[in-house]
């Protein structure tokens, strides 16, 4: 706010008004009522729902209490909490009500004779507030006590879990912001805040953007008093996993970039028309279900025999055995076929050795006066040099606005390779090789580098990057762990371990602070059961998703792998803390505007010989009362019902892909196989007109690709007729009262379809 609004503020304020300035944001309070910002008077309701209040900015709590209706307010910054306290003893509702003895901190709680049996107070300190219950005296009455009503927050902001539970077996993820029971906390991404809930039991549910209705209940009796505790945590992911905190800039990644790149299979040997060839099988089997970019590799000079230290990582040398027409060629080629061209870069070094002769005061020397060697270059860059970050900048204008290229991978980044610039860059006895030996982070000034020559509007993926790293605030996604593959050699089903292994220990800030890439999805070497665990671990948390095999090499089936991954769901972390064992269950809670709330949950098994994996709904976050109708999704089998849980077997090196949901007593939508998440998201309508005994419905069909989708028939209704003009349409019933019908349209669109039973 500028002074001259501040002081006209103040003004206003003479008088019977108090003005308070609070992180740049001026507060007049009179009578009780609050102008914020603008000089409009609100009352405290209007308080509570004001939007003038900046997100991110804790105000500290102010409490109001209510004894005619037991209605509780608490705000603080962008939260604003309502709500009834009741207490029950006995099956009698007990009057809250205001101190009766003159302690103004506490508040009473009376039972139906009029007398004051037990108090409750509320303390705060900072961000946290606790309400404390407790008896008079030695009174041993029980009780539940419950606080309910709604919440307001950031309209940006996600239900989740901040609060790990003892030996969790279960990876939890969201679609569509769907609820779960486990959920404790809100999360703002905008403004990396944190309002946590903790009582014996939470309950949360989302109404709208940044609306929730809530439930906080505990007992109370003669060994226990129940305690509620609101936290309200600034910089949640800042202050603990990420000190370069940035949300993903959604203007210039909407979603997690899909693609394709050579190395894992053409390793350092792909040409210009190897990449094109490929593009070509990709423009008619990928790019209709939502394949973006077009990613190249390798292309420096002498950069077709590793290892990388020897490529010309820094200048504009192209290796033109391979590539003889250059880059910019190659690019206007790729953007001709639909896709969008992106170039693999290691620009923190070099092998060139007369580039280094020519700028040898932009490298580090040791002591004796040899050039320092690393992962990116024989000759390693000091990035502390201006001149030398000048060129890194150059480097990126020329690639991404002279030659066009729209994506950039970047590699040796700061993951977990020793042998990477990050971590020699961190070395005592390397920092004071430096030119500005006193420079905090120059691997940040190499960063900063490449976004700024690249420019805002270019797909950044830090390769071997991290969310602890300033990758956090310069690019845009991060690949997590090693290569699929080894250089030269087929993919492995230790490969596969890995890319689980980082998906689940780093997915807590995938989507919020980076997209995680957890590499390339190859499907050709694999035995088709390993093949689907890789899918599923890349598809099912909606990752960065990039090919890497010969695409012509692929049957039908693999090349249908591809496929189901694309587009990429937009899924978000449910519990925002990572783990560090290889969990047996995913679990993707799911909302969709038309099948209403269900659940997607992966069972792996990653061990050598077959295992029982089990989950109870409460792991899932759902109802155990409730029954379930389950379906696997790879393997097209219905399972049974369930309610409480369910166990399986599932093969070595395995994963079973279970669609579940609340059992209907009409027919309803189970699954399809567009998609490896079976989120719906090609269903447009459904609805199901109990007179007529008919669904009808709008499907988004990609052409000649055909769609099938299972729907469950309960006992006594059968299909009698089905419809969808310019379709090809097919139906079979399969075990278990599952119907399956497939769709074939011969070009992409929305159809419309009717099936009558």
């Amino acid at each position: 706010m500028n002074k001259n609004r501040r002081d006209f503020l103040k003004k206003a304020a003479l008088g019977s008004a108090a003005i308070t300035s609070v992180g740049g944001l001026s507060v007049l309070e009179e009578n009780g009522n609050a102008v914020i910002a603008n000089g409009r008077a609100l009352s405290p309701d209007e308080f509570l729902h004001s939007e003038s209040v900046p997100a991110g900015l804790s105000t500290g709590w102010k409490v109001e209490f209510s004894e005619e209706t037991s209605e509780l307010k608490l705000i603080n910054g962008p939260v604003g909490i309502k709500g009834r306290l009741t207490f029950t003893s006995g099956g009698n509702e007990w009057k809250v009500s205001d101190s009766r003895d003159g302690v103004s901190n506490r508040y009473a709680l009376v039972d139906n004779n009029g007398n004051v049996q037990g108090y409750f107070v509320i303390n705060s300190a900072g961000g946290q507030l606790q309400l404390l219950f407790y008896h008079r005296t030695a009174q041993a009455y029980e009780g539940e006590l419950s606080f309910g009503g709604t919440i307001n927050f950031s309209p940006d902001s996600l239900a989740c879990r901040t609060k790990p539970g003892p030996d969790e077996r279960v990876l939890s993820l969201t679609y569509g912001n769907a609820d779960s029971l486990l959920n404790d906390s809100l999360f703002s991404a905008g403004n990396d805040s944190v309002l946590q809930l903790d009582a014996f039991k939470v309950h949360i549910t989302t109404l709208d953007s940044g609306e929730y209705s809530f439930l906080l209940s505990g007992s109370i009796h003669n060994s226990s008093e129940a305690v509620f505790t609101i936290n309200f945590i600034e910089e949640y992911f800042k202050n603990r996993y990420v000190p370069y905190y940035h949300p993903v800039d959604r203007k210039r990644c909407p979603k997690a970039p899909t693609g394709w790149m050579s190395w894992n299979t053409y390793f350092d040997k792909a040409t210009a028309e190897d990449n094109l060839a490929e593009a070509r099988i990709g423009q008619k089997y990928l790019q209709p279900f939502g394949c973006e970019f077009w990613s190249i590799e390798s292309w420096q000079g002498n950069s077709d025999q590793l290892p990388v230290r020897d490529f010309y990582n820094m200048n504009f040398e192209v290796n033109e055995r391979q590539f003889p027409k250059g880059m910019k060629q190659l690019a206007d080629d790729i953007r001709s076929l639909g896709f969008r061209p992106g170039l693999w870069m290691a620009p923190f070094g070099t092998g060139n050795h007369r580039f280094y002769e020519q700028h040898r005061d932009w490298f580090l020397h040791d002591k004796e006066g040899k050039p320092v060697s690393s992962w990116n270059g024989r000759y390693t860059l000091d990035p502390t040099v201006e001149e030398a970050r000048e060129h890194l900048m150059e480097i990126f204008r020329v690639a991404s606005r002279e030659w066009g290229y729209e994506f950039f991978k970047i590699d040796g980044m700061s993951g977990r390779s020793h042998g990477y610039c990050a971590h020699l860059y961190e070395r005592p006895e390397i920092k004071e090789l430096f030119r500005d030996p006193f420079c905090p982070n120059p691997f940040e000034l190499c960063v900063k580098a490449f976004r700024e020559g690249m420019g805002e509007d270019r797909v950044f993926l830090a390769c071997q990057g991290h969310t602890s790293g300033p990758e956090a605030l310069y690019a845009d996604a991060s690949r997590i762990g090693a290569d699929i593959v080894h250089p030269n050699k087929p993919v492995e089903w230790s490969n596969v371990l890995n890319q689980g292994r980082c998906t689940i220990n780093q997915v807590f800030t995938h989507n919020i602070v980076l997209v995680n890439d957890p590499d390339t999805l190859l499907v050709h070497d694999l035995p088709t059961e390993e093949a689907r665990v890789s899918t599923t671990i890349v598809a099912l948390p909606g990752q960065l998703t990039f090919f890497g095999d010969k695409l012509g090499g692929l049957s039908d089936e693999q090349m249908k792998l591809l496929q189901q991954t694309l587009p990429v769901a937009e899924v978000l972390p449910l519990s925002l803390y990572p783990y560090f064992s290889m969990l047996p269950v995913w679990n993707l809670n799911v909302r969709h505007k038309l099948l209403g709330d269900y659940n997607v949950t992966a069972l792996f098994n990653w061990k050598d010989d077959p295992g029982e994996i089990s989950f109870t709904a409460k792991e899932l976050g759902i109802d155990g009362d409730e029954e379930y109708i389950v379906y696997e999704f790879w393997t097209e089998r219905y399972i049974g019902t369930m309610k409480d849980s369910l166990s399986m077997e599932v093969p070595p090196h395995s994963v079973r892909l279970l669609a579940i949901h609340r059992i209907q007593p009409v027919p309803q939508w189970l699954s399809s196989d567009r998609h490896v998440t079976q989120t719906a998201r090609e269903l447009k309508k459904f609805e199901w007109d109990n007179d007529s005994r008919t669904i009808r419905g709008k499907i988004e069909l990609v052409g000649s690709f055909p769609l099938t989708m299972r729907l469950h028939t309960p006992d006594g209704y059968s299909l009698k007729k089905t419809e969808c003009p310019g379709v090809k349409a097919a139906s079979k019933v399969e075990s278990g009262n599952i119907l399956a019908i497939t769709l074939m349209a011969g070009k992409s669109g929305d159809y419309d379809f009717t099936l009558e039973f």
